[in-house]
């Protein structure tokens, strides 16, 4: 089971793989991160385009109703700290994120694994469902789409591929 933030669920649909990662993966999320995709889905660019494709693939998405509230502090919006209280719920494998300033202190609210999206590119790979080419030129896609060239999580993320 994989709980998914909204940066996160983002991503992969820009990488274009949210279906293939809906249905190979139990995918869970909270109603406000769908909140913030039907938000981010109103605007007319590349996230927005990104959020409506996870929306489309909704019913393939366990959406759970928790307090948003709890674990909110200034690097864990309330997407994120739904999230923390739904991983506490159903003790996932993984809690996705890519919001590398709250990382650190989801790592430290969480028992489970708290890992950037790309992840679940090589688990793809590694499932057989992708090509080790195609996940990294997937990650290139998102790199570029959600301004990582050059960052931190791109680097971290070229990292998750090359393992």
């Amino acid at each position: 089971m994989i709980v998914a933030d909204t940066s996160a669920l983002i991503s992969l649909a820009t990488a274009t793989v949210v279906e293939l990662v809906v249905t190979e993966f139990d995918v869970h999320t909270t109603s406000a991160v769908i909140e913030e995709l039907e938000e981010t889905a109103g605007y007319d660019d590349p996230h927005g385009n990104a959020a409506q494709q996870v929306l489309e693939e909704r019913t393939l998405i366990t959406v759970h109703d928790t307090d948003r509230e709890q674990f909110q502090s200034s690097r864990i919006d309330s997407g994120e700290a739904s999230c923390v209280t739904l991983e506490r719920e159903c003790e996932p494998q993984f809690l996705l994120t890519d919001d590398l300033r709250a990382l650190p202190e989801l790592q430290q609210v969480t028992t489970a694994r708290v890992a950037l999206s790309p992840i679940v590119l090589r688990a793809l790979v590694k499932r057989d469902v992708l090509e080790s080419q195609d996940a990294r030129d997937r990650l290139e896609r998102i790199a570029e789409t959600r301004d990582w060239l050059g960052a931190p999580i791109y680097r971290r993320a070229k990292r998750l591929l090359e393992e």
